[in-house]
């Protein structure tokens, strides 16, 4: 949640941090601010609302230039978006400015003590007391540095902190539980929450770890541990492969709209040099070597898959899928409820937490608790560096790109195709997959982006169809067995962008309760494609019908049976019952895309939300 951007070198820092908000504009849009420093003062300029609102009011200003400076854009946790509780926060004196990502779980504590000693609060955030904080050690001995550690050891919670002083010629960055990142230029420094925001200044990144302090000025940096004064950390600089057409919409109106289109390039991208048709294996590098895992995977009792939102659901998916061919339990769990309990797991447990950014913070909490439990880890992510992945050590990195839209897509399709691969990777290990199985497995996997490409042919007339559906207020989803995971992200993806009410069921479940609140103005969308559940649906299709419920259908090009028994069909390419979900979910995805659009809905920031969840 919420991005960060700062600037030290000889340029004006205003376009940099400006352009670099817009950037992160993703990960919160309730308010955002620029604090920078020129003769030994800092200005600060904030706003309610989106990054044009602050735009608008810089051209107004007759502002210096300034070569250092900080900025955030907000997503609101403590107190509502407006331009007091906007970042970056001072203390008294107005010398000291900070920007935070995270929660400070301590804050009513601090603030009463600060409150004690005379400080005044402005704003209702828990990240201003952070900027007090500091200012009451500062006084006490007039070190800043000294300062900013005893003050940071004091917090309970996590930071992505920046931190700039009128009078000194510096910026200061700290890490814990909330990810931050240093772009080293010649000569300048960029900080930021995400390399998206920088990645057209430099390629060259140092991933700060927690606990762990940079200080920056127009030529040097030095790193250190919050807990250790006196030894520098050396890290390595890491070169990334991000293009700046990467993150940018191209054609396309929206971010969401490119990103579903991207799906066959980037799946294919997850299966370039993974599929070893000759030795009829999956190659997953991040996951070290085959004769390691045999022990393992040979007693392995259970699979547990932890997980929020989209990823939860790419984790219900897997369960089918993993369940039906290694034949080994599997647990698909919400990482936020997963971190609170007892969980059942060992040593002969495998636990694969899921994120697309890999700093998921209730993921983190869970992977923690896994940790402690001695269980073997292994992530599937999209962020090579993230916190998650270097945390597990092992795992597979799903390669779909940069993906910005809030709402996630591609990701989701990249994570499943993960999950399939490392399933015949075990399978092959544990022998209970053979040599016909994984090439008919293999050959499914191949042909998913070509019959992807196909399906997103049906946009007009997928967007035809939400035309006409587009008003209504209430909108079920349905489906069994490994498409019922497919309904609970279509309803997902509808609510997120549309802000319509939209529920998924199990479709056996209908008759148990969700039948109540069918009527002549609720629309049923249901995924009846022609496997072993078709009859089964054909029943719920019926209850729907007989209580006047609209019903738009999802089946496959061969099947005319529906014609007349329901108000919309959606015909699919047909493919593996196993696959389905691949497919279904790409149509799911062009709907809700088409309603939110046809709606005027602000599609890739959707209101109250925001893409990288790293708080709890």
């Amino acid at each position: 949640m919420c991005g960060i951007i700062g600037y030290i070198g000889s340029r004006n820092c205003y376009p940099i941090l400006l352009k670099g908000l817009k950037r992160l504009e993703y990960r919160g849009y309730d308010s955002c601010g620029i604090a920078t420093i020129n003769n030994k003062k800092i200005n600060i300029i904030k706003t309610k609302g989106r990054i044009k609102n602050l735009e608008e009011k810089l051209k107004k200003l007759d502002l210096k230039e300034s070569n250092i400076g900080i900025a955030h854009t907000r997503w609101a946790t403590h107190g509502i978006p407006d331009e007091t509780n906007s970042h970056p926060h001072t203390d008294c004196t107005g010398s000291i400015a900070i920007v935070h990502n995270g929660i400070i779980e301590n804050y009513e504590a601090l603030k009463k003590y600060l409150t004690s000693k005379g400080h005044n609060f402005k704003s209702e955030t828990d990240s201003e007391i952070i900027a007090h904080l500091i200012e009451e050690f500062y006084k006490k001995d007039n070190d800043f540095i000294k300062a900013i550690r005893k003050a940071l050891s004091e917090l309970t919670g996590t930071f992505g902190l920046a931190i700039i002083n009128k009078n000194i010629n510096k910026i200061f960055v700290a890490r814990r539980g909330s990810p931050i990142i240093i772009g080293i230029g010649h000569n300048e420094f960029f900080i930021a929450s995400d390399v998206s925001a920088i990645i057209e200044h430099t390629k060259n990144i140092i991933y700060l770890d927690d606990n762990e302090l940079i200080e920056l000025d127009y030529k040097n940096y030095k790193i250190t541990n919050l807990k250790d004064t006196d030894k520098e950390i050396i890290k390595e600089i890491t070169k990334v492969t991000m293009s700046l057409k990467e993150i940018e919409k191209g054609d396309f109106k929206h971010f969401m709209l490119k990103e579903i289109f991207e799906q066959p390039t980037t799946i294919r991208n997850a299966l370039s040099g993974r599929i070893d048709f000759e030795n009829l294996n999956s190659k997953l590098g991040g996951i070290g070597e085959y004769k390691e895992h045999i022990y393992f995977y040979e007693n392995l009792q259970k699979i547990v898959i932890v997980a929020c939102g989209t990823s939860y659901h790419c984790a219900l998916v897997s369960k089918y899928f993993i369940e039906k061919y290694l034949r080994i339990p599997v647990e698909a769990e919400f990482a936020s409820e997963f971190r609170y309990k007892n969980p059942i797991i060992n040593k002969n447990t495998l636990v694969i937490p899921i994120s697309q950014s890999g700093e998921t913070a209730d993921t983190l909490g869970a992977l923690t608790i896994a940790k402690e439990k001695k269980s073997k880890l292994l992530g599937i992510v999209n962020t090579v560096a993230s916190t998650i992945a270097r945390e597990c050590g092992e795992g597979i990195h799903i390669r779909a790109g940069v993906e910005i839209g809030v709402a996630s897509t591609k990701a989701f399709t990249n994570q499943l195709v993960a999950i399939y691969l490392l399933t015949i990777y075990i399978g092959r290990i544990t022998h209970k997959i053979d040599n016909l199985l994984t090439r008919k497995l293999f050959n499914s996997l191949t042909r998913l982006p070509n019959i992807i490409e196909e399906m997103l042919k049906e946009n007009n007339n997928i967007k035809i169809i939400a035309n006409k559906y587009k008003d209504y207020k209430n909108i079920i989803f349905l489906g069994r067995g490994i498409n019922y995971p497919i309904a609970l992200e279509g309803a997902l993806k509808l609510k997120e962008i549309s802000y319509i009410n939209s529920q998924a069921y199990a479709a056996g479940e209908m008759k148990h309760g969700p039948l109540a609140i069918v009527d002549n103005k609720t629309v049923s969308i249901v995924i009846a494609n022609k496997n072993h559940e078709y009859e089964k649906m054909l029943s719920t299709i019926n209850e729907i019908k007989s209580r006047s419920g609209k019903i738009i259908c999802i089946t496959n090009k061969n099947n005319l049976k529906l014609e007349g028994k329901v108000d919309d069909i959606i015909y699919i390419p047909t493919i593996n019952y196993d696959f389905e979900a691949f497919i279904n979910v790409v149509v799911l995805q062009l709907f809700a895309y088409n309603v939110a659009n046809l709606n005027n809905c602000e599609i890739d920031k959707p209101r109250n939300l925001a893409k990288s969840v790293t708080v709890e």
